[in-house]
């Protein structure tokens, strides 16, 4: 596990914002999948504690772009660590290529992919990392809701339980009303952030689809897009993590000396 820290200007202080990289460290790892494949993906824990929490990500669309690297989730490994104590695991799903590598397997649907989040999950628990929370953002949402049910329980045929899940964007587009319904007696608590002006879900409709999971807070973000693109969304998006896996570490700084 290697560590990483930024390069700081002259007065030692840097702005927090783009691609800013704090003091954490990194470690690439490799999940393996029942159906016999090795994904590639990296680990980033504080530099000088135990995390408090553990961020599971599960990234967008890979037939749009989508990798360990979406631009979210990229900041998210780059900063939590460092803000509020918070490891982040990131992995290719099965078929998906980042500068990290490429995972084996082809493109699964949101069906296949079960096992990537079944390997992702054995990981955490090997690892003994605390209080998992699953993060899926567009497609990963997907993913989660059809096949993270079963961690909610805390079925130890499966793996550690989830302490929470967090919906980040979500389409709703492969999920049927079924596999949301079971989400409705899940007993952890479930987040889903939706923007104002998304591409696929926006808040009425959420609101109408979500009402079979009554549970499921939904945070409505004015002038939110789907791909949170900017510093401003960014940041927002971070809160909203942070304030479920460790808000004791809010507000998040601005700006950070080395």
């Amino acid at each position: 596990m290697s560590p990483q820290n930024p390069q700081a200007p002259q007065d030692g202080v840097i702005e927090i914002r783009g691609p800013v990289e704090l003091p954490r460290r990194t470690e690439e790892v490799e999940l393996r999948t029942a159906d016999g494949l090795t994904l590639v993906g990296e680990l980033a824990t504080p530099q000088d504690r135990a995390p408090v929490a553990t961020l599971v990500t599960l990234h967008p669309l890979p037939t749009g772009g989508g990798f360990m690297d979406s631009h979210i989730l990229r900041k998210a490994a780059a900063r939590l660590p460092a803000l509020a104590g918070i490891a982040v695991l990131r992995f290719n799903f099965r078929g998906v290529t980042s500068p990290r590598g490429t995972s084996e397997g082809e493109f699964g649907h949101g069906e296949a992919e079960r096992h990537d989040l079944a390997a992702a999950m054995a990981f955490v628990r090997e690892r003994a990392l605390p209080n998992p929370w699953l993060l899926g953002w567009s497609f990963g949402t997907e993913v989660l809701l059809k096949h993270g049910r079963g961690y909610a329980a805390g079925d130890a045929a499966i793996g550690a339980g989830l302490a929470g899940a967090i919906l980040l964007s979500p389409p709703l587009r492969r999920t049927t009303p079924e596999e949301l319904a079971r989400w409705s007696d899940a007993g952890i608590p479930v987040v889903a952030i939706v923007p104002e002006l998304d591409d696929y879900l926006r808040p009425p409709e959420a609101r109408e689809r979500f009402a079979i999971a009554p549970n499921v807070e939904l945070v409505e973000v004015e002038g939110g897009k789907h791909l949170w693109v900017g510093e401003e969304q960014t940041t927002r998006v971070l809160t909203e993590i942070v304030q479920r896996l460790n808000p004791a570490a809010l507000p998040l700084p601005t700006r950070w000396r080395a």
